[in-house]
C-alpha cells in the first residue's frame, strides 16, 4: 500500500483577502472589459461554461484586490443589479487619485451618483454606478480626522439638512 503525500495548502491562497467581493452581472465579459477601461482591472482567469455562452467564474484584479465575476445565472439563483432593480451592496475603492479616477471610469461609460468632494471624515470621495449596476464609493483619504472631530464634523453637517 503507497502512502499519498499530504500536501499543505493555504488556507488563504497567495493574493486573496479575507473577503472577496463575488460580481453577478448581466454580460460579464463586458463588465471585465469595462473594469480594464473604467478602474485599470488586470484579468486574471475566465472559465466559460461548456457552451461558451457565459462565463462561470472569471476574476480579475484592480489594485491590490481581487474580485470575482459570474454571469447571471436565473436557474442557480444568480443575478445581478439591473434584473434585481438594485443592489443594497456598494464596494469602497481606496485609489491613489479619485478625480482622475472618477474621470476614467466616466469616460469608460460609469454613472456619477454623488460628484468626488471632500468629506468631513477625512476622504475625498465619490459615487459611481457602473453599466452593470454595481455602485462604488471611489476614495482617496486626504486627512487623518480624530473621532472627536469627526463626530463634530457629522453633527454639524446633519443639522443644517
Amino acid at each position: 500500500m503507497s502512502k499519498k503525500k499530504i500536501v499543505k495548502v493555504k488556507p488563504i491562497p497567495k493574493g486573496m483577502h479575507t473577503v472577496t467581493p463575488h460580481l453577478v452581472c448581466n454580460g460579464a465579459s463586458k463588465a471585465i472589459e469595462f473594469y480594464k477601461k473604467a478602474f485599470g482591472a488586470e484579468e486574471i482567469c475566465r472559465m466559460p461554461t461548456p457552451d461558451g455562452k457565459k462565463l462561470m467564474h472569471a476574476m480579475i484584479r484592480v489594485g491590490d484586490s481581487m474580485i470575482m465575476l459570474v454571469d447571471e445565472s436565473p436557474e442557480w439563483g444568480a443575478l445581478g443589479p439591473i434584473s434585481l432593480k438594485g443592489s443594497p451592496v456598494t464596494l469602497y475603492l481606496y485609489v491613489e487619485d479619485v478625480d482622475a479616477f472618477a474621470k476614467r471610469a466616466v469616460k469608460a461609460g460609469a454613472k456619477v451618483i454623488m460628484p468626488v468632494a471632500d468629506m468631513f471624515w477625512g476622504d475625498r470621495y465619490g459615487k459611481l454606478e457602473d453599466p452593470f449596476g454595481h455602485k462604488w464609493e471611489v476614495a482617496t483619504h486626504i486627512r487623518d480626522v480624530s473621532p472627536d472631530e469627526m463626530e463634530r464634523a457629522a453633527k454639524e453637517m446633519f443639522s443644517s439638512k
